[in-house]
């Protein structure tokens, strides 16, 4: 196991004490026990944070289907050649990336001068808010609220837990990704399992309801936070450096004291540094998200026992199992250049663009359209986890911190161009007779 901190080298374990009383260091099995709670804790976290995304992703179809049924033909033409909702699934996707993308271009400037039990707080509320709004929901407009909620509770939960990562050992990081991709692969195994099982989509929105709880025990219970991050005090002064939510755990504390406010110009210096992990990053999330968005309701096999919805569930949490395996690799294979990724996906998105276009897909079996959707989400998670770790070996101690706020920005950017284009292009096919 990885015994280090992110930001710094070389320090005792005695450090691990929340408060420092000149006691002997603690005992390495207390220790141990300490550091396993916070990987847990971590692990659940990413779990929690991303639950409510992936679910309103894994349940695009019904609720569109569900609601415009009620008022319009579903096929945008009656002589479509594609089985089309009138509405994209892209835009379930906008409701749910575009406000954590303003989250996450804006908190770096302003989210340090907020302590983290607040910011936490505000997740879970807005996350039990999107179940409750959505399943309860008559009309597409109050069920993309609904979403808007669920994106706004990932958005802040990934800048904070991310941000949270600095203040512990560097491994946390690899097990915060873990829980993302398994919030993937849960997400959509549980909406696909409960809804197969006979419940309705709404039913099983409020089953889910026990996902916030389980982020607060997770947060609030299980987390064991060091002295120096006050969950709920505000901060005093301005400065990135001086606050306590920002002060690194290890560091020296005269030098964290004297230590100058960090300027716009080292924050613009530290932001392009990272350009080469978030730009691939950005382009593999966009080659994803078009295909997740833009092509997955077009690739439908017409003649066999599974419908349309089902179909669109399984693609669904297919690309999330993978997700969730290459999140969880990082710890056993690191992965450095993240262009190649980027390359590999967007291959994949042509070729899938191409076979909608043609309607050749079709005539190759379902279980090879599961391969492949597998292995899309294999690129998109490693290329996820990947960047994440090499941020956090290679940043300054007292620049990890933003650093990491700073980069989770580009997998949103991605997503919401991705979105954005497949919505015209989703009414292109549609309109074609």
């Amino acid at each position: 196991m990885e015994r280090r901190r992110s930001n710094t080298r070389g320090h005792l374990d005695s450090d691990w004490e929340e408060e420092d009383h000149g006691t002997a260091p603690p005992e390495p099995r207390m220790e141990n026990r300490s550091h396993w709670r916070n990987l847990s804790a971590f692990w659940l976290l990413g779990l929690c944070n991303n639950f409510a995304y992936v679910v309103m992703l894994s349940a695009a179809h019904d609720i569109l289907k569900t609601e415009t049924n009620q008022t319009v033909n579903l096929n945008v033409t009656n002589s479509s050649r594609y089985d089309c909702n009138k509405i994209s699934t892209a835009a379930v996707l906008l409701a749910d990336i575009l406000p954590t993308l303003i989250i996450k271009f804006t908190a770096p400037f302003y989210i340090h001068q907020i302590p983290y039990s607040y910011r936490v707080s505000l997740c879970i509320v807005t996350a039990s808010a999107s179940f409750l709004i959505v399943s309860f929901s008559t009309h597409v407009a109050v069920s993309l609220l609904g979403v808007v909620f669920a994106s706004i509770s990932s958005g802040v939960g990934e800048v904070t837990f991310l941000s949270l990562t600095a203040f512990f050992y560097s491994d946390v990081v690899s097990y915060w990704a873990s829980g993302t991709g398994g919030a993937g692969i849960l997400g959509a195994l549980s909406y696909l399992g409960l809804t197969e099982a006979g419940l309705s989509p709404r039913s099983s929105l409020l089953v889910m309801l026990i996902i916030p709880a389980v982020l607060w025990i997770s947060y609030f219970v299980l987390i064991l936070p060091p002295s120096v991050l006050p969950r709920w005090r505000f901060p005093v002064g301005h400065s990135l450096v001086q606050t306590s939510d920002q002060r690194p755990l290890l560091a020296d504390a005269s030098s964290v004291e004297t230590s100058s406010p960090r300027t716009m110009a080292n924050k613009w210096k530290i932001i392009k540094s990272l350009l080469k992990y978030m730009l691939p990053l950005s382009i593999v999330y966009f080659a994803e998200y078009f295909i997740n968005q833009g092509l997955f309701e077009l690739i439908y096999f017409p003649n066999i026992p599974m419908s349309h919805s089902t179909q669109y569930r399984w693609y669904q949490m297919l690309y999330q199992a993978g997700v969730f395996v290459s999140r969880s690799s990082v710890r056993f294979c690191k992965f450095r250049h993240i262009w190649i990724l980027s390359c590999l996906q967007c291959g994949l998105a042509i070729f899938l663009l191409v076979g909608v276009a043609y309607l050749f897909l079709p005539s190759l079996t379902l279980p090879g359209i599961f391969v492949i959707i597998a292995f899309e989400g294999l690129l998109g998670g490693a290329a996820y986890v990947n960047t994440f770790n090499n941020i956090a070996v290679e940043s300054k101690a007292e620049d990890q911190e933003f650093a990491m706020s700073v980069a989770c920005v580009s997998d949103t950017l991605g997503i919401s161009l991705s979105g954005a284009i497949a919505i015209p292009v989703h009414n292109y096919f549609c309109g074609l007779s």
